[in-house]
């Protein structure tokens, strides 16, 4: 990944994905809600406008589940209009990864992590394409 990279399109077999992507694509999800709730706690104490970021937040919960679900089988409660919100901004979020992805060294530490997101996103999004059907 030497170029900046925006959501694509590629389909992946899901079930072909290489055990250690499926590591790091679940370990970023989850790295990325405790980020999302440290980050809430902080803007709802401070009694900032939360809509976005709880919106995100739920997006991650919904990404991870269905990545859950895919993977190892476990069931999600999430409705058609739920999932259809969480891809929406699931994919809002790839401009801005790939901005500040652009923008990291190569061979950077938060490159690596940059990667993983977007990989983690992108199987996230196929997930719920794939659900959604």
């Amino acid at each position: 990944m030497e170029e900046s990279r925006q959501y694509s399109k590629e389909k992946f077999n899901m079930e072909d994905v290489p055990n250690i992507i499926k590591l790091e694509a679940i370990k970023s999800l989850q790295s990325s809600i405790s980020k999302t709730e440290k980050a809430l706690a902080q803007m709802t104490q401070k009694g900032a406008n939360t809509t976005l970021i709880t919106k995100r937040l739920k997006a991650f919960n919904i990404g991870l589940a269905m990545l859950e679900n895919v993977w190892n089988k476990r069931p999600h409660h999430y409705s058609r209009e739920e999932l259809v919100e969480a891809r929406t901004v699931l994919i809002g979020l790839f401009p801005s990864i790939k901005n500040i992805y652009a923008k990291s060294r190569v061979g950077s530490p938060q490159r690596t992590l940059l990667e993983r997101r977007i990989k983690a996103l992108e199987l996230a999004v196929q997930a719920i394409d794939g659900l959604s059907q």
